[in-house]
């Protein structure tokens, strides 16, 4: 059986409540990586947008496109809230040791839908 797929649609901030970026992806490490370091150049290398502050794991890439498609959409205000009330001191996700643990793995709790605070 293939190893399963899963994707990640993602907030990237040049600072607490600067410049936003919102994206998906199936390698959140990898991609992460390419904002923080300008690997790709762009929106993000342009506005310094290298701090990962949300992230939301999906098993279907057209549920991970729907969402991140409609998170563009919403109003500054909206996303604000969405990344305080998961990462409200706006920390750099990306900075965690480690990050987040296996994001592709099994053995991840956020893959198998358990809360890992539990």
């Amino acid at each position: 059986m293939p190893e399963p797929r899963y994707y990640h649609v993602y907030i990237m901030a040049s600072r607490r409540n600067g410049t936003l970026y919102t994206g998906v992806t199936n390698d959140l490490a990898k991609r992460a990586y390419q904002h923080r370091n300008d690997i790709i150049r762009g929106f993000s290398s342009r506005y310094g947008v290298h701090r990962l502050v949300w992230y939301e794991l999906h098993h279907d890439i057209r549920a991970a496109i729907h969402r991140e498609k409609c998170i563009k959409k919403w109003h500054r205000a909206w996303k604000l809230d969405l990344i305080e009330a998961f990462n409200p001191y706006w920390e750099d996700l990306f900075a965690r040791d480690p990050f987040p643990p296996s994001c592709h793995s099994r053995d991840d709790p956020r893959v198998r839908g358990e809360n890992p605070e539990a």
